[in-house]
């Protein structure tokens, strides 16, 4: 029997290959993974739908794949009752009913639409050849939006044409003045070997989707960013104190331990940096639950899993949570439940260096706290002139719902709770 991709719901409808984890010759248990696709940075796997052996593999990692699309070949001793894909170049070619058939006139007579520009965000993808799911994820347009006129709510080349079509003269015809969207296409590309050697390599699957979103967040959410110092001579000494006895549990007491315990404490006492807006229906949500996001830099690329419910755990829970959490972001285990629900995100880079940053905010968050490198700088401790260990803090929010005075006084007392940790917290 023929193996393609299913539809694993999610929006995992298409994506890369991350993994192939079977070969030709192999004997497989019906619902055992066969390979994991790439898709919302999360990892998917997609199960066999029977038992049987492995003939041929018709995917390696790297590739494109898409709903429909063949995985591998299993002999599984019965016949193969699966319909086979329509040849690409029939089913995109332009399959309308001649004119003189009632459906054609009834077609072509009936009023042009306006493009559909909402949608079901919870529906599945509809059916689609491979060549339209290329050109739609091309020029990044959700085929949800388009009406399908194909069998069984296929969405064939021709409903593809016709919906460009359409956007480009419900755009022409927009008066002047008007709320229309500005255009978002992609610029031109640019031949840069004109000015010397050059190489090149595709854009991942993860590097997509990381641009993506931090284009829509800067375009939906207007950023300010709050800066402050924060003196952590004393909390480090802490630390390093207890350090070692941390370690042989296999939590380690990093500094992003403690910054999650200080964030929990202030949204507490700012509620509105734990909020979001809902623009739909004109309403701020205020959550009373603290799941916090921690920006983790992986060689894929930046990954943010949630560490939930971090207001109801101790901070040898918080160290369990955070090293489970980036070993799963390293070795590409995430799930996208993983990386849902946030309400606040942090952002160390005190790791590898560098001071203030302005961190973009991971909507639909309120805000964001970037983390620099504290280093040894003079200061005024008791009217005397002092070695201090200097932590810089930037706190990205959006302007929308928080203003520059909240903003302040969060920093200020997001500040002083870095100072509130005791001996008696750490112990084990």
């Amino acid at each position: 029997m023929l193996v393609k991709l299913p539809n694993l719901g999610e929006g995992a409808d298409s994506g890369s290959v991350a993994n192939v984890l079977v070969s030709p010759g192999d004997e497989i248990e019906k619902d055992q993974t066969i390979i994991e696709i790439e898709s919302e940075k999360a990892l998917v796997p997609v199960p066999s739908p029977a038992a049987g052996k492995v003939v041929s593999v018709s995917v390696k990692e790297g590739d494109a794949i898409a709903v429909g699309q063949p995985v591998l070949q299993l002999d599984s001793g019965e016949s193969d009752s699966q319909e086979q894909e329509p040849d690409p170049k029939e089913s995109d070619a332009p399959s309308r009913p001649a004119a003189s058939q009632p459906a054609a006139n009834s077609r072509a007579a009936a009023p042009r639409e306006t493009p559909r520009v909402e949608f079901d965000e919870n529906a599945p993808q509809p059916a689609a050849s491979p060549t339209v799911r290329r050109i739609a994820r091309q020029i990044g347009l959700d085929l949800r939006r388009v009406p399908a006129g194909g069998r069984g709510g296929r969405v064939e080349l021709a409903d593809l044409q016709e919906f460009i079509q359409r956007l480009i003269q419900a755009s022409s015809s927009a008066p002047e003045g008007s709320s229309a969207k500005p255009d978002s296409s992609p610029p031109p590309s640019v031949d840069f070997s004109r000015w010397g050697p050059v190489r090149s390599e595709p854009v991942s699957e993860l590097r997509a989707v990381i641009s993506k979103r931090m284009v829509a967040s800067k375009r939906t959410a207007p950023h300010v960013t709050q800066f402050e110092d924060v003196d952590i001579t004393d909390l480090n000494a802490l630390r390093k104190s207890h350090a070692a006895a941390w370690k042989e549990t296999g939590a380690p007491l990093t500094l992003t331990v403690f910054a999650i315990r200080a964030v929990v404490e202030t949204l507490k006492q700012h509620p509105i940096f734990n909020a979001s807006l809902d623009e739909a229906a004109g309403r701020i949500v205020f959550k009373d639950y603290h799941h916090i996001g921690i920006a983790v830099d992986t060689e894929a690329g930046l990954m943010v899993p949630t560490l939930r419910n971090a207001d109801k755990m101790s901070l040898r829970e918080i160290a369990a949570g955070l090293t489970e959490l980036a070993a799963k972001a390293r070795d590409r285990k995430l799930t996208k439940a993983d990386m849902q629900g946030g309400t606040f995100t942090i952002s160390n880079q005190g790791g590898i260096g560098g001071a203030h940053f302005t961190p973009v905010i991971n909507t639909p968050e309120a805000a964001i706290l970037g983390i620099g490198r504290g280093r040894l700088q003079p200061a005024v401790v008791d009217g005397e002139i002092k070695p201090r260990l200097i932590m810089p803090i930037s706190v990205s929010y959006d302007h929308r719902i928080i203003d520059g005075g909240a903003a302040a006084r969060f920093t200020v007392d997001l500040a002083a709770n870095f100072g509130q940790f005791t001996e008696d917290d750490l112990k084990l």
